[in-house]
């Protein structure tokens, strides 16, 4: 994979070149297609999919414009986390483009539920997100976590939590073609009593942070910065990306403003208004 610099209002878009022809495919919650265990845009032979750590570190760094370019289906799962992307960008640098940015600015309040799970924007002055996951399991329990968005808590505090599952699911989801390369190097396993990597975890709430991460990086494909808080419960990437339509298709709910507009406690709280991208 490859991470190229692109032009302001280019956005995040993924190209296969594996597949002779391929058409970049926009990092957009409209592009979305399967979402079990992981996010998956674009459809067919030329989908790519797990798209949603990668999304939230270029999120969480200030990216928003970059052409990625993709030898397989797959963005590599690295350590489970968003870690090796935030390094690996920060060695690299990135471009200031001299073009404000442009914020979704959350109007009133949206919510989706299904099965027991909902998750729902309300309106904030900076992004906000108020997760909370419950597993019948006795290390995780019930975890609550309230994260306001700055480049320095998001790498400090999200970009390192690893995703997870448990033992007993490993035949079942290889039998459906999921995580081939799953392993105790890119993921916290459980078996029914305790955390089975001999390092432990990173975090005492790894778990919920890791929730927070996947849902920075499916709300991402909104395309624009936000500013509101989200709060879910139980939710995952179908739920997220359910929320995200909803959203888009209640226009009274939200409003895109450029940063040059928003009040000034936004601004303050916001990283600079430029729009960005990977440096050469």
């Amino acid at each position: 994979m490859r991470l190229c610099p692109a032009d302001a209002d280019f956005g995040i878009q993924f190209i296969r070149t594996d597949i002779p022809g391929s058409v970049a495919v926009r990092a957009d919650a409209k592009s979305v297609g399967a979402t079990e265990n992981a996010t998956t845009i674009g459809e067919g032979r030329a989908a790519i999919h797990t798209v949603e750590h990668l999304l939230a570190v270029l999120y969480g760094v200030g990216i928003n414009n970059a052409l990625i370019e993709i030898d397989g289906p797959e963005v590599p799962i690295m350590d489970g986390s968003g870690a090796s992307f935030v390094f690996l960008l920060k060695e690299t640098g990135l471009r200031n483009l001299n073009k404000s940015k442009k914020f979704l600015v959350i109007l009133d309040t949206v919510r989706v539920e299904k099965d027991g799970k909902w998750a729902q924007f309300e309106p904030h002055h900076n992004l906000v997100i108020d997760s909370t996951i419950v597993f019948a399991h006795p290390v995780i329990k019930t975890q609550q976590e309230v994260f306001e968005f700055s480049c320095e808590n998001f790498i400090d505090h999200i970009a390192r939590a690893r995703t997870f599952g448990f033992a007993r699911d490993v035949d079942m989801l290889k039998r459906k073609g999921l995580i081939k390369g799953g392993s105790l190097d890119n993921a916290v396993v459980m078996d029914d009593f305790k955390v089975i990597n001999p390092e432990g975890l990173r975090f005492a709430k790894e778990f919920v942070r890791h929730k927070i991460l996947d849902t920075i990086g499916d709300v991402s494909l909104l395309g624009h910065e936000i500013a509101g808080k989200i709060t879910t419960f139980k939710s995952g990437h179908n739920l997220h990306n359910l929320l995200c339509r909803k959203l888009l298709d209640t226009p009274s709910a939200y409003e895109i403003v450029s940063a040059s507009h928003l009040k000034a406690e936004a601004r303050e709280s916001l990283r600079l208004p430029q729009s960005i991208a990977v440096a050469h």
